[in-house]
């Protein structure tokens, strides 16, 4: 342990010379620097409906949910959202989760059970890439965007439930997955499409 501790000044000079060093820039309130990195795809963190929405929560049921949703961390807004979204979709019920890396894992694992196959792009965020460990299910790598090594994968474990997971517009390069040509490779092999 020791040695390991000692090699850490070490390492963060080799990153330094790389040019790999990261510092944190926090940003002031009201910054309106248009953000072409973050997660905020639809613009809404600080639409005046959100806020006012998120201000009503807050001084409802106070800060953080105070536990797991399984102990007491589920709320009747909760269940409210998700009635609603499940009458929208017209679906018998839905689950909101508070991020998209939970919802990633999530919904990965759910869909596997033994012997399940996951066909997982290569370029896929590390939530997915986290959600196909973590899931247990063998896992096989297909290159970037590429329905034939998909459908190769698939077809090498003939009668296996299989799942294709991919994003639809990818994170980091902001391309966009060939959905059409992944759903019909995944219907010809009998795999769910994620």
């Amino acid at each position: 342990m020791a040695d390991r501790l000692a090699a850490l000044p070490r390492r963060a000079e080799l990153r330094a010379k790389a040019g790999l060093t990261r510092r944190l820039r926090p940003r002031a309130a009201g910054d309106a620097v248009v953000d072409l990195a973050g997660n905020d795809y639809l613009g809404l963190a600080a639409h005046p409906e959100v806020t006012a929405a998120a201000g009503r929560a807050l001084s409802a049921y106070g800060l953080g949910a105070t536990g797991s949703r399984l102990v007491r961390g589920s709320t009747d807004a909760h269940h409210g959202l998700e009635a609603a979204l499940a009458d929208w979709l017209g679906v018998d019920g839905s689950l909101v989760f508070s991020s998209g890396y939970l919802a990633n894992l999530g919904a990965i694992r759910a869909l596997t059970q033994p012997r399940t196959l996951l066909v997982s792009d290569a370029h896929n965020h590390a939530s997915l890439i986290d959600g196909c460990r973590i899931s247990g299910a063998e896992t096989v790598v297909t290159p970037h965007a590429d329905p034939a090594a998909v459908a190769a994968a698939l077809a090498a474990a003939p009668g296996r439930p299989a799942v294709v997971v991919t994003e639809s517009v990818f994170s980091v390069d902001g391309d966009l997955a060939p959905l059409a040509e992944l759903h019909a490779v995944a219907r010809r092999h009998g795999a769910l499409l994620l």
